[in-house]
Parts: structure tokens; sequence; C-alpha cells
């Protein structure tokens, strides 16, 4: 007899689909659970940069290249024309004032100054000859009037002997008339005589004074004239070295062409270009220095050409203290000008995270070692620090160095 056996169930009778669902679900599960966790990756500790977020002071300033220049540079030029007949001093020759740099000959030009002296002796004597016929007019003048008041005192005493003899009946009226009417004509001649004298005084006097102007204008311009003649040696104008000096003998050279120039040694300035970001925060007055040895050499901004060529501009700097040792021309330092007073902020050091993340976000080591990407936000910066507007706290340590070669992972884990 057979015995009926009791159905399966459905769990046993399905359980290869159930186990391949299970199978699969766990899969999908620890699929997710793996994507849902930060990717990590691993790196040797020598081959990043640590450093810790400090609260400390923050200046801001710019580091740049300073070329030492003399503190002026003149430019000499020659006065005449002319050819080189003999050179003197030499370029980078240290001259005192007056020292005498080369010298010019100018034939035209002397024939020239002996044709206006040989004119000057000309006039001189012109003007004598002028002055000793206005003496003789004058005397003359005088002569004449001294002859007419004799002439006149006669008169009057004959006009006195006349009027006497009248009226003694000795003489008639139509006499006495005469000798009136001859009285009065040569006093009135006396009168005439004497204006024309007084005339003659004040033109003798004004043409003394322009006899005078006339010799003073020669004499003017005959001093200019030899004056010239030293203008055919070119002198030193200040105390300093010759520079930028190429002529050789026998060389034309015309009336103020370019000599040379004359560098102002008793000081010196740096020279530097600035980046055209700084242009609105760079002014004369600025702070900066010099650091050379571990010796420190202030200087401070004396000039600024706010004119931006090839994303640069000029900037001129002044020693305010000692000068560092065996400085000369065209020897270059690095220049640290100060933006500002330093203040307290949070910062970190520069480092080539930034070119990495633009600044946006950085690795912070936590407690546990690894290190996390964090946000942050960075505020100003110099060529050492960055400030730290929001994402770190003081004591904390990040990787400031080293991203080219951690790629894009979200945590950091340091062996």
């Amino acid at each position: 007899m057979d015995i009926k056996r009791p159905p399966k169930p459905w769990y046993v009778k399905y359980r290869m689909y159930i186990l391949g669902v299970t199978a699969l679900l766990a899969i999908v599960v620890y699929t997710v659970y793996i994507a849902l966790q930060p990717r990590r990756q691993s790196i040797k500790s020598e081959s990043i940069k640590v450093a810790a977020v400090q609260d400390a002071p923050f200046m801001e300033f710019v580091e740049t290249e300073g070329i030492v220049h003399p503190i002026m540079t003149i430019q000499i030029n020659s006065k005449e024309s002319g050819y080189v007949d003999r050179i003197v001093a030499e370029e980078g020759t240290m001259l005192h004032k007056g020292d005498t740099i080369l010298i010019l000959k100018n034939p035209e030009l002397l024939r020239t100054i002996n044709e206006e002296h040989e004119q000057w002796q000309k006039s001189m004597r012109n003007l004598q000859e002028q002055e000793i016929q206005m003496e003789q007019k004058s005397i003359s003048l005088n002569m004449s009037a001294l002859q007419q008041r004799y002439e006149l005192a006669n008169l009057e005493r004959t006009l006195a002997q006349a009027r006497e003899e009248f009226s003694m009946g000795i003489k008639s009226r139509a006499e006495l008339d005469i000798a009136e009417e001859k009285y009065k004509h040569e006093h009135q001649k006396l009168l005439l005589q004497m204006e024309s004298l007084r005339h003659d005084s004040v033109t003798a006097i004004l043409r003394r004074e322009m006899l005078v102007s006339e010799r003073e204008a020669a004499a003017r311009k005959l001093s200019n004239s030899s004056k010239r003649i030293d203008g055919l040696v070119v002198r030193a104008p200040m105390d300093g070295q010759l520079g930028h000096i190429n002529l050789t003998i026998g060389q034309s050279v015309g009336m103020n062409a370019m000599i040379g120039e004359l560098k102002i040694m008793n000081e010196y300035k740096v020279h530097t270009q600035l980046s055209e970001y700084y242009v609105e925060r760079i002014s004369a007055g600025l702070p900066a220095t010099i650091i050379q040895k571990q010796d420190t050499f202030p200087l401070r901004i004396s000039r600024v050409v706010p004119e931006v060529k090839d994303r640069k501009f000029d900037t001129d700097l002044l020693f305010t203290g000692t000068l560092p040792e065996n400085i000369r021309l065209g020897k270059s330092y690095r220049v640290k000008i100060e933006l500002g007073q330093p203040e307290p902020a949070i910062i970190i050091p520069r480092g080539d995270f930034y070119q990495k993340t633009g600044g946006r976000w950085i690795y912070r080591i936590d407690d546990d070692g690894i290190a996390r990407r964090v946000e942050i936000k960075i505020g100003r910066q110099n060529p050492e620090q960055y400030e730290v507007i929001d994402g770190l706290e003081p004591g904390q340590e990040v990787i400031v160095s080293g991203y080219d070669r951690l790629g894009d992972v979200e945590e950091i884990v340091i062996n």
C-alpha cells in the first residue's frame, strides 16, 4: 500500500531562485556600500608637504628683482660744433666738476671770433671819435656863449654911457634909441645861444648814455664770442662717472650733439618693474627692504611711473639707511615692498595646492591621521603666505604641496 507524502514547502521548491536573488541583492548592496564610501588613496609622507594652520600677523608685500642705478644721469652735449681734436677722458672715468672730457676744433668759429674782435675795435674807435666830437662841440658852444656875454656886457656899458650923454644933451634921442635896439638884439641873441647850449647839454647827456650802452653791448658781444671758444672744451658739469661715450679723433660733432652721459655716483637707486596688478597699490613713500647675508637694508619708493607697458610699470627706490657691501651699478637684489601694516589673520604657507584647487579646497589632516578634503576660502596673499578666511582653524594641519601626485580623491592615507 502506497504512503502519500506531504507536499514540500514553497521555499524548498523555490530555494534555488531564492538563493540567486539573495546573492544578487548582496552583490548590489555591497556595490552600493562601496560606492558610498569616500574614495581613498595612500601616499608616502615624504612625497607631500604638511604645514600647520597658524594665527599670526599677516602682511601684504610683493617681492621683485631690482637693479642698481645711479641716483641721476646727466646727458652731456656739445656747446659748439667742430671736429674732435683730443679725447681726454675715456668711458668709465671718474670725473670732478670742470674736468675736461674732450676738445673740439672749429677754424671757422675762430675766424668769426677774430672778425668780431676787429669789428669791436673799430666800434670802439668810432665811439671815441664821437665822444671827442661831442666834447669839441660843447667847448665851442661854451666859448660862443662866453663871447656873447662879454659883448653884451660891453653893450650894457655903452648903453649906460649913451643914456648919460643923452641926459647931458650930448647925444640925440635917435642915437639913444639905436643903442637900446642894439642892446636888445644882442641880449636876445645871447638868450638863444644859452637855450641852444642847454639843449645841447641834454642831447650830449643822452648821447653819452647811448654811447655807454653801445660800448657795453659791444663788450658783451665780444665776451660772448670769447666764451664760444671755451665751448670747444667739453667739461664735466658735476662730479660723476663718465659713461656712454663713443667718439673718435677727427669725428665731426654738431652743436648740441650728445657727447656722453655722466652718472652721479654719490647716491644709488634701485629700479624695478612690477606687475600691473599692483599699479593701484604702489605709491611713493611705501617702505621696502633688501635682505643680503641676513642683513636688512631699508628703502622707500621714490618714484612710480603709472604708465603700463607689457603688463608692467616702472618703480624707483632709494636707500634710507646703510648700503649693502660691494654695491655697484647693474647689480641685482631681491626687493621686498610692503603694501600695508601687519594684521592678525589665520594663515598657511604657500604651496602648489592653490594651482591645483584654485584655493577652493585643501586636504586637512584629522585626528585619525587621515587627510580629508575640506572647502576653504582664501583671502589676501603674499609671496610666502595665504590668508584663510573660512574652512580652517589655528592648530590644524593641512597638505600644502604634492598635489600633482594626489589626483582627485576624497581622503588621503599617509604612510
